[in-house]
C-alpha cells in the first residue's frame, strides 16, 4: 500500500487527508447536555437518569455481545462443514468496509441474517457510548450540584444571616466595572471566588469580640466564649458552634469607594506608580488564590438559580483583610511572576501597560471600561482572556510550524537545542504546567490548557483527522471534571471557535486559494470568518449586537497577538532575574499591544461597527438562519469579483457612514441646523452649531458610545469649547466619547467639584489629552461667528456649599443668528429663584428654545417658566427611566404657556432650525 500510493512519502504521510472521525462527538455532546441539565436537578432525577442510561447501555452492549458470539459460533460450524473458498471468491464477497455480505452461492451470511431486524453493531455501540457518557455526566453533575447545596451555608443564606467564616480564596480578585445609575456611578466592588471552610453565625452567644478589623456588616461582631476556638484563632464561637464545610461562595467586598476603583482610576484602570491613585490600591486586590482569610459578612442567596456558588458573602472591606493561612508555594511563585510583569510594564504607554498583562496572563485589572468596551464591540475580547491560543503560540515556538513536529525538518527551538522528540514532549509538558500555574488553575485556564495542548498536538502531527476526536475527548473529560462548564458561555464559545477552525476554516481557505488568494491571507481570512460565523449566534445572546467589523479587526489584530504574547512571556520570565531586561522586552511587546488597542478603538469608533439584534436565543436562532442563507450566497459571490467589489464598497459605506452621504440618505441632520439635542438616554448632551464641522458641546451624557455616534452623525470633528454644566455622571461619564478622534480647544466646568470622583475623572481625561480646564462664572461672554453665549449661573462668588451639584450647574443664554436659547443644566428651584433675582433677568423673556432643567423633573420654578414662555421646550431623558422624567406636571405647565414640548425618550435626537415663526424641529 505504501508503494502503491505513487508518492515518495507513501500513503501514511501525516498530512494526508481522510474522512472525519466523528465517533466521539455524540458521547461528548450527550455528556455536555446532560451535565447542563443535572447540575441543579434533584437527587431523584439524577439517580433515575443514571440508572436508566446504565440499564439501556447494558442492554445494548449485552445484545451486541450476544449477536457477535452467535455469528462467530455459526461461522465456525459452517467452516467445519464446507471446504474453504478460494481467495478470489472470498474477495468478491467483501464490501469496501471488509464485512462479508454474500457467500459464493449467493446465500445471506449469518451476520446479515441476524441483523436484518436489528440495528448494525456500530450503531448499538455508538448508542451505548452516548448513554454511558450521559450517565457519567449526570453522576458527576449531581455530585457537584449536591456539594454546592449541602451544608449550613445555603440555610444561613436563606436567612440573610451575618456570619464569621474562614474562607479559602480560589480565584484572583477583580473589580466590578462602575456603571451610571441616574446621576451617579455605582460603587466599585471587589469580586472574589472562595470556599468556606469554617462558619459560625456571628453574635451567637456570650460576650463579643471583633474579627480583626474586617468590618462586620451592620456593626455585628462575632462572640467569644470560654473554650477551644479551633485552629482558626478567635473565630468568635466555640468549637461546637463552628461548622466545618467546603462550600463555594462569591465574596463581594465593598471598598466604600463610589464610582471609582480603589486604584484611583475610574473603572479599575491602574495608573501604575506614576498614577495618582496607585497608593490607594485596595489590599483585597493583592490576595492570591489559596490564601485563607477570616471575614465577617452577610450571606445572601445568588440572584440567579443554578449557579456554581451556594451563596453570596457581602463583606465591608474598608480595612485590610485578615489572613489566617498563607497561599501555597506555587501560587506565591505565580504571584511574584505576575507582579514582575506588572512592574516591567509600568513605564509603557497607558494602553500597552493595560493590555500586556491581559494578553499574557489574563490580568485585566488595568484595562479601563472604555478600552474594554472597544474590545467587546470589535469581538476582540477573546485576546484579553487566557485561552488555548496563548499556549499554542508558546508550544509552536518550541516545536515549530504545524505539521513538522515529527519530521526531520522541524524548525522550532527544540531541534536547535538538540532535543529529541521525547525530550521535546517532556519540555512541552513542563511548559504547559507552568502556563497553568502562572495563569491560575481555575476551570477556565484548565480548559484553555487542555484544548490548546490537544489541538497543538494534533496539528503538530499534521493529522487533521485526529483533531475532531481530540476536541471531543477534551470536551468530554472537562465536562466530567467540572460539570459547571456545561453552562459556561466562555466554554461554549471556545469549543465552537475551535470546531470552526477544524471544520470550516480548512475548506474555506482552500476555496479562497483556488480563487488566487495568497495562501497566508486565505488561511487568516478563513479562520477569522469561520470563527465569527459559528460564534456570532452565541455572542448576540450576550451583547444584543452583531459586529460588522469583527472579521477585519481580527485580521488586523492577528499580526500582533503572537509577538505580544511571546515577548510578554519572555518579560514575565526575565523579571525575577533582571528587571532591566524585562523592561526592554516589555517595551518591545508594547508596540504590538498598542497596535491591538489602536485596532480596537478604531473599529469601535466607526458609527456602523455593529447592528443591534435581539439578545435572546430566538434572536440567536434567527441569526443562525440568516448565516446559513448568507454563506451559500457568499460562495456564489466569490465567482464574480466585480460583484464582490461592489458588496465590499457597500459594506464600507455602511460601516463608515460618511456624514455627507448619511445626510443625503436619512435627512439627518437637517440643513442649517442651529441646535441639536442628542438622544443619550437618561442624561444630557447638546450641540450648538459653530460652523462647518464645528460645534460647542454642552455636556457629554452618560454613555461614550452614544454621544460619539451623535456627534459623528452631526459631522462634528472640531470642538472649540466643551461645557460640562456640573459633575454628575449623567453629564460627564460620556466624556471619552466626545474626545474620541476630535480636536477639543478647552473644557469649561462649574467651580463646585462634587461629586469628587467624577470631577477627578474629568481632570484626568483632560490632562491625558493636554486640554486646558477653565471655570465658568456669571457674566462671561463669548462669540464664534454668529454664535454668541453668556454665562448666567453660577455667580462669580457662589455660596461655599450650594444645595448640591445641580444648583451649581452652568446656565447659558445663547444667540445663534436670530435664534435665542436658554440652557438651564440641572438647576433646581432655589437656584432658579436666584436667577430670577439676578440683574440680567430681562434677557430671559420670550426665548425661542428652552432646554428644560433636570430632564423635566417636577422640581421647577413656575415663575421662571412663565417668564421665559418659550416657543419650544426640549427635554433630554431616557425611555422608561426610574425617576418618572419628565414629570407630567412640568409638561402640563409648559403646554399651558403655549409651548411645544418634545422629549428624546419618545422623539429621539432633535435638531432646531430657523427662528421665530419659522422655527422648525427635525427628528432623527
Amino acid at each position: 500500500m505504501h508503494a502503491a500510493s505513487g508518492h515518495r512519502l507513501g500513503a501514511a504521510h501525516p498530512r494526508q487527508e481522510g474522512p472525519a472521525d466523528l465517533r466521539l462527538v455524540p458521547p461528548a455532546l450527550a455528556a455536555w447536555a446532560t451535565a447542563a441539565l443535572a447540575v441543579d436537578a434533584s437527587a431523584a432525577w439524577v439517580i433515575g437518569c443514571v440508572a436508566l442510561c446504565l440499564a439501556a447501555a447494558g442492554v445494548l452492549l449485552v445484545d451486541r455481545f450476544r449477536v457477535r458470539r452467535r455469528i462467530r459460533h455459526r461461522d465456525g460450524n459452517r467452516r467445519t462443514k464446507r471446504p474453504p473458498e478460494p481467495a478470489a471468491a472470498r474477495a468478491r464477497t467483501r464490501t469496501p468496509s471488509g464485512a462479508r455480505t454474500r457467500t459464493a452461492s449467493g446465500a445471506r451470511t449469518p451476520a446479515q441474517t441476524l441483523t436484518r431486524t436489528r440495528p448494525p453493531a456500530w450503531a448499538r455501540a455508538s448508542a451505548a457510548a452516548v448513554l454511558l457518557g450521559a450517565a457519567a455526566a449526570a453522576a458527576s453533575a449531581g455530585l457537584h450540584g449536591a456539594d454546592v447545596r449541602r451544608g449550613p451555608v445555603p440555610a444561613l443564606a436563606r436567612q440573610d444571616a451575618t456570619v464569621t467564616a474562614e474562607v479559602r480564596v480560589t480565584s484572583d480578585p477583580r473589580l466590578t466595572r462602575p456603571r451610571v445609575s441616574g446621576d451617579h456611578l455605582t460603587r466599585t466592588t471587589v469580586l472574589i471566588r472562595a470556599e468556606v471552610r469554617r462558619i459560625a453565625r456571628a453574635g451567637a452567644t456570650g460576650g463579643t469580640s471583633t474579627t480583626g478589623g474586617t468590618g462586620a456588616t451592620g456593626g455585628t461582631s462575632a462572640t467569644r466564649v470560654t473554650g477551644a476556638t479551633g485552629p482558626t484563632g478567635a473565630t468568635g464561637a466555640t468549637e461546637a458552634e463552628v461548622t466545618r464545610t467546603r462550600t463555594p461562595v462569591l465574596m463581594l467586598v465593598d471598598t466604600g469607594t463610589p464610582g471609582q476603583a480603589s486604584t484611583g482610576v475610574r473603572g479599575g484602570g491602574d495608573t501604575g506608580p506614576r498614577g495618582e491613585g496607585a497608593a490607594r490600591r485596595s489590599p483585597w486586590l493583592d490576595l492570591l488564590p489559596s490564601t485563607r482569610l477570616r471575614v465577617t459578612g452577610r450571606l445572601t442567596l445568588p440572584l440567579a438559580g443554578g449557579d456554581d456558588v451556594a451563596a453570596v458573602l457581602r463583606v465591608r472591606g474598608r480595612a485590610a483583610p485578615v489572613p489566617v493561612g498563607r497561599p501555597s508555594e506555587p501560587q506565591r511563585l505565580a504571584g511574584r511572576l505576575r507582579a514582575g510583569l506588572r512592574a516591567a510594564t509600568d513605564d509603557l504607554p497607558a494602553d500597552a501597560r493595560a493590555l500586556l498583562p491581559g494578553l499574557v496572563v489574563g490580568d485585566t485589572s488595568r484595562i479601563t471600561p472604555e478600552l474594554d468596551e472597544a474590545f467587546k464591540e470589535t469581538d476582540l475580547a477573546h485576546t484579553l482572556a487566557v485561552s488555548g491560543s496563548n499556549l499554542t503560540i508558546l508550544l509552536a515556538l518550541l516545536l515549530g510550524p504545524p505539521g513538522l513536529a515529527q519530521r526531520a525538518e522541524r524548525r522550532g527551538l527544540a531541534p536547535r537545542l538538540g532535543l529529541s522528540l521525547r525530550a521535546t514532549a517532556l519540555l512541552g509538558g513542563v511548559l504547559t504546567v507552568g502556563f497553568v500555574v502562572v495563569c491560575r488553575p481555575d476551570p477556565s485556564v484548565l480548559r484553555a490548557a487542555a484544548c490548546g495542548a490537544v489541538a497543538l498536538l494534533a496539528l503538530a502531527t499534521g493529522r487533521r483527522r485526529s483533531l475532531i476526536p481530540a476536541l471531543a475527548t477534551a470536551v468530554l473529560l472537562l465536562v466530567l471534571y467540572d460539570p459547571w462548564l456545561a453552562r459556561s458561555y466562555g466554554f461554549l464559545l471556545s469549543v465552537l471557535a475551535t470546531a470552526a477552525l477544524l471544520t470550516l476554516a480548512p475548506r474555506w481557505s482552500a476555496a479562497l486559494r483556488r480563487r488566487r488568494v495568497p495562501a497566508r491571507l486565505a488561511e487568516a481570512l478563513a479562520a477569522a470568518a469561520a470563527a465569527q460565523v459559528v460564534c456570532a449566534p452565541v455572542v448576540v445572546v450576550l451583547s444584543g449586537r452583531v459586529s460588522l467589523v469583527a472579521v477585519g479587526c481580527n485580521l488586523l489584530a492577528e499580526v500582533a497577538v503572537a509577538p505580544a504574547t511571546v515577548l510578554g512571556f519572555a518579560a514575565l520570565a526575565a523579571a525575577p532575574l533582571t528587571m532591566a531586561v524585562a523592561k526592554a522586552l516589555a517595551w518591545c511587546a508594547g508596540w504590538p499591544a498598542g497596535w491591538l488597542a489602536d485596532v480596537a478603538r478604531a473599529g469601535a469608533a466607526l458609527p456602523g461597527a455593529g447592528v443591534d439584534w435581539p439578545g435572546s436565543w430566538a434572536g440567536a436562532l434567527l441569526l443562525a438562519v440568516v448565516t446559513v442563507v448568507a454563506v451559500p450566497v457568499g460562495r456564489r459571490l466569490l465567482a464574480r469579483p466585480w460583484l464582490c467589489g461592489v458588496c465590499a464598497v457597500l459594506l464600507l459605506l455602511v460601516v463608515v457612514q460618511p456624514p455627507p452621504l448619511t445626510r443625503v440618505i436619512t435627512g439627518w441632520p437637517p440643513p442649517g441646523w442651529r441646535y441639536a439635542m442628542c438622544d443619550v438616554g437618561q442624561g444630557d448632551a447638546t450641540v450648538l452649531a459653530a460652523g462647518a464641522g464645528t460645534g460647542i458641546v454642552v455636556d457629554a451624557g452618560p454613555d461614550p458610545k452614544l454621544v460619539d455616534h451623535c456627534l459623528h452623525a452631526l459631522g462634528i470633528s472640531r470642538i472649540p469649547l466643551l461645557v460640562l454644566t456640573h459633575f454628575h455622571a449623567d453629564h460627564v461619564a460620556g466624556l471619552p466619547g466626545v474626545l474620541r478622534g476630535r480636536s477639543v480647544g478647552a473644557i469649561e466646568t462649574t467651580g463646585y467639584g462634587e461629586p469628587a470622583d467624577q470631577a477627578a475623572f474629568v481632570r484626568r481625561e483632560a490632562a491625558r489629552r493636554g486640554i486646558p480646564l477653565t471655570v465658568a462664572a456669571a457674566g462671561e461672554e463669548r462669540r464664534i461667528g454668529d454664535l454668541a453665549w453668556q454665562v448666567l449661573w453660577p455667580p462669580p462668588r457662589p455660596s461655599p456649599d450650594p444645595d448640591g451639584p445641580n444648583d451649581a450647574s452652568v446656565t447659558l443664554l445663547v444667540r445663534s443668528g436670530a435664534l435665542r436659547l436658554l440652557l438651564l443644566g440641572d438647576l433646581e428651584p432655589p437656584a432658579q429663584q436666584e436667577l430670577l433675582r439676578s440683574a440680567g433677568v430681562a434677557r430671559l423673556v420670550g426665548v425661542d428654545v428652552l432646554k428644560v432643567a433636570h430632564h423635566g423633573s417636577a422640581h421647577q420654578s413656575p415663575e421662571l417658566l412663565r417668564l421665559v414662555a418659550p416657543r419650544l421646550a426640549l427635554i433630554s431623558c431616557g425611555a422608561d427611566n426610574l425617576y418618572g422624567h419628565p414629570a407630567p406636571g412640568t409638561v402640563a405647565a409648559l403646554r399651558a404657556e403655549g409651548t411645544a414640548v418634545l422629549r428624546t425618550d419618545r422623539d429621539g435626537a432633535l435638531a432646531v432650525t430657523g427662528a421665530g415663526h419659522e422655527l422648525r424641529v427635525a427628528r432623527d
